[in-house]
């Protein structure tokens, strides 16, 4: 038997979560819930849309667990708050991970994930809380993704590495092994990132004619 989910969010975040949880998944998506102010229509993929502040009057908590799917709006930052309140409000945050995805890491990975189809996570990783990995990532042994961070497509991480909370890695981005990323760093598209970055930090890709060169910190954000 499926088990009742609630999905945060109305736009297109939350339309693909309905689809990749009602087509591989053991979640039978319910309904959808968004903040009170936001609400501008009562249905969304067929199902009800009910405002956030009532909703564990008509989907209690003891019987439905709810998934946040909004994106890396202010740096995960909007993501977070979400999921803070729904954990506030005692729902389990369900996780998505794709059953056409190669995880060898023997499940450490935290609730509120969506780990979408061609990722590869190697042994000994660590994936935390309201992690989002879009397709066709590598994530390489002994590395460790904190909280509310948004991985885009096609990313390379090597091993050993360590990314902090609430940071943003764009696609095509490569991260050498046994770097550590600080919290809240912008890793732009394409960028190579050889060395630590600092909290905060912004940091871009670079070409010179043919040649990519190691990517720098732009500014802090």
């Amino acid at each position: 038997m499926k088990r009742a989910l609630v999905i945060f969010g109305a736009g297109d975040i939350a339309q693909l979560a309905h689809f990749y949880f009602s087509a591989d998944s053991d979640y039978e998506v319910v309904a959808f819930t968004v903040d009170a102010a936001y609400l501008t229509s009562s249905e969304f993929c067929g199902l009800p849309v009910v405002p956030f502040d009532n909703l564990a009057s008509r989907y209690t908590p003891d019987t439905h667990a709810l998934f946040v799917a909004l994106s890396y709006s202010k740096l995960n930052e909007k993501r977070r708050e979400k999921y803070l309140a729904a954990k506030a409000a005692g729902y389990r945050l369900a996780s998505y991970i794709s059953s056409h995805a190669t995880i060898l890491n023997e499940g450490r990975i935290g609730d509120n994930c969506f780990i979408l189809e061609d990722n590869t996570i190697q042994p000994f990783v660590t994936i935390g809380n309201d992690v989002t990995l879009w397709s066709g990532n590598h994530i390489g042994h002994h590395s460790t993704i904190h909280d509310h961070c948004f991985i885009a497509s096609h990313v390379v991480i090597s091993g050993g590495v360590e990314v902090g909370e609430s940071c943003f890695i764009g696609v095509n981005a490569t991260l050498r092994d046994h770097i550590k990323v600080g919290p809240k760093c912008v890793i732009g598209a394409g960028a190579l990132l050889l060395a630590d970055a600092k909290p905060e930090g912004v940091y871009i890709g670079q070409a010179t004619g043919r040649a990519i060169v190691p990517s720098s910190r732009l500014r802090k954000i």
